[in-house]
């Protein structure tokens, strides 16, 4: 089984990580970790982070273990570059190239344990229910009424509605009736007149 890691936007050219990720190619996982602490380069730290975590994904994920891995493929591709500039003679500026690479990593295990990759399992959405089904009062419902049922509003919610007040006459809908069958909304309180 495959476990794959990446690590993007390294800060660091990919000509340079690739010297660092041709020595451990194809190494047992910890042999590769132990190499790393012993190589004098900069990028031997994202290595060694993108390594960890690979080694962490093939734990926690699947189920394997540490000493049955091996670094199956692993290659640095180049990221974008960010351009920036440096003065030089006469008035002229020329181009600095800040480089960026991505690291992947497939590890493989040397010996097939024959563990399947683990599926996640769908859950069924959860029904909203706003009023009781009627099969539990002993009656039975077809399906299409209990979609029906649960699609309609509570009824509780309404009467609470009706019996709000709004003081200042901003709100919209029945509960800004006034006496009289007068709506007053928020365009009547912009264009009311002024008292004098």
């Amino acid at each position: 089984m495959d476990v794959k890691a990446k690590a993007k936007y390294i800060r660091i050219s990919p000509r340079k990580v690739r010297l660092v990720v041709d020595v451990i190619r194809g190494m047992q996982v910890e042999k590769a970790l132990d190499q790393l602490n012993f190589i004098n380069k900069r990028a031997t730290v994202p290595v060694r982070k993108l390594l960890n975590s690979a080694i962490a994904n093939a734990i926690n994920n699947f189920e394997l273990e540490k000493n049955n891995l091996y670094i199956k493929e692993i290659k640095v591709d180049e990221g974008p570059t960010l351009k920036r500039w440096m003065p030089r003679a006469h008035g002229r500026a020329t181009m600095i190239r800040k480089r960026t690479s991505h690291i992947s990593v497939i590890l493989g295990e040397l010996v097939d344990s024959g563990k399947k990759e683990t599926k996640k399992e769908k859950v069924e959405e959860p029904i909203k229910l706003t009023t009781k089904p009627k099969e539990e009062e002993g009656i039975k419902v077809s399906k299409k009424d209990q979609i029906k049922e649960i699609e309609k509003p509570a009824t509780h919610l309404e009467d609470k509605s009706e019996s709000i007040k709004d003081p200042r006459r901003e709100g919209r809908g029945k509960h800004t009736e006034i006496e009289g069958n007068v709506k007053k909304g928020f365009v009547n309180k912009i264009f009311r007149r002024k008292s004098g």
